[in-house]
């Protein structure tokens, strides 16, 4: 199975935990790629056409930290890229690896071809960490903390390590700055066969991508720890370097950019939601757990950008007013004593004065109708 595929599409990019030499500069031979590439049973299982009338993404910024990306693929569309390996070859993408992440995450779709991104409408930024398939654990850490720096929404990391001070603190740090960190579960296995955690995915607040065979279940190479959600990865296709595309490739490197860009639809569709809920709302709405190392199970783009989760709905009711507070209720300007007699006093003039208006209204007509009149003086005493 692991066979049928290049060696740099089988597993995902390892990085040395001792930085490695400085290489000089080189040149690139692309690796070869089909002009031709068939629709793949990933893109049917997904169906993100679904979700695109509502969002393909706009607004979301995502970085691939990767080998590269050859952004004269035709479909492929980068806004921004830097090199951050020590050794500047004349060739964007030396490996193809970073090339065939950033298709599945962005593919742009052309009339012509079957193949298409999961969220083409994004941003996509290149970091490029290495020129080989290993590469150098001070480059990742400078790339987390630079992508994060330039402001991306996500970041997709198809790269397996060992546990680092520095690694751990850099992921820490593009949380903190509420990026949804999205990572490869990895493929490596110890010498004796025990499957080990892989970072940065195993770390807290990744979101760690397992592959997922065409069945929904987990890949027999797909490492088993510490896996949140499952991606496609087994027999995919992809983008290439030069120009074309690559297809039977395995490995979870291309599970973690199918989760990657179901993350980017959601924060395009959800921008009020931090990168802690993005990453629950993808979980609470995948497939569901197929067993060992499978997560909650395949990621499911339609309900992660559409389902109304409970916890997510908005108060209707009106807020209820909060008491003043002690130091304005000590400073309120007591009564007035004397204000308060006076106006009672005229209150009682008032009602007083009443009575005798309506005596009068009433006595006086009476009185006339007995013969009475007013008093006047006609004699002398």
């Amino acid at each position: 199975m692991i066979g049928r595929a290049l060696v740099a599409s089988v597993l995902a990019l390892h990085l040395s935990a001792v930085p490695a030499l400085a290489q000089a500069p080189k040149k690139c031979a692309p690796p070869k790629a089909s002009p031709a590439i068939a629709e793949s049973w990933a893109q049917r299982r997904l169906d993100v056409k679904r979700v695109w009338p509502l969002t393909m993404g706009q607004g979301v910024t995502v970085a691939v930290i990767d080998s590269g990306v050859d952004e004269r693929h035709p479909q492929i569309r980068l806004a921004g890229k830097a090199d951050l390996t020590s050794a500047k070859a004349d060739h964007r993408d030396c490996v193809g690896h970073g090339t065939a992440v950033a298709g599945i995450i962005a593919g742009q779709p052309r009339p012509d071809v079957p193949f298409y991104g999961v969220a083409p409408g994004v941003r996509l930024l290149s970091f490029k960490q290495s020129d080989e398939t290993n590469g150098e654990l001070a480059t990742l850490v400078k790339a987390i903390t630079t992508a994060a720096d330039e402001n991306a929404d996500v970041i997709n990391i198809s790269i397996e390590t060992q546990d680092a001070p520095e690694l751990k603190a850099a992921v820490d740090y593009a949380l903190g700055k509420d990026v949804v960190i999205v990572a490869a579960a990895g493929n490596t296995k110890k010498d004796d066969g025990t499957p080990a955690p892989s970072y940065p995915a195993a770390y807290d607040g990744v979101l760690a991508v397992g592959s997922a065979t065409p069945d929904g279940g987990r890949s027999q190479f797909s490492n088993p720890n510490a896996v949140d959600v499952l991606g496609p990865g087994q027999d995919v296709s992809s983008t290439w370097t030069g120009g074309g595309y690559q297809s039977k490739l395995d490995g979870t490197s291309y599970a973690a950019p199918y989760v990657t860009g179901v993350a980017a639809l959601v924060r395009a569709r959800h921008p009020h939601l931090d990168q802690l809920r993005v990453r629950r709302r993808v979980m609470l709405t995948a497939d569901g757990a197929a067993g060992k190392g499978t997560g909650v199970g395949m990621v499911n783009p339609l309900l992660a950008v559409t389902m109304v989760l409970p916890s997510e709905e908005v108060a209707v009711a009106p807020p209820v007013p909060s008491p003043l507070p002690a130091s304005v209720v000590s400073k309120a300007v007591p009564p007035d004593q004397q204000a308060m007699e006076i106006a009672t006093a005229v209150g009682a003039g008032g009602l007083a004065l009443s009575g005798v208006v309506v005596a009068l209204y009433v006595l006086v007509p009476m009185g006339r109708r007995r013969g009475w009149r007013a008093g006047s003086r006609t004699g002398v005493d």
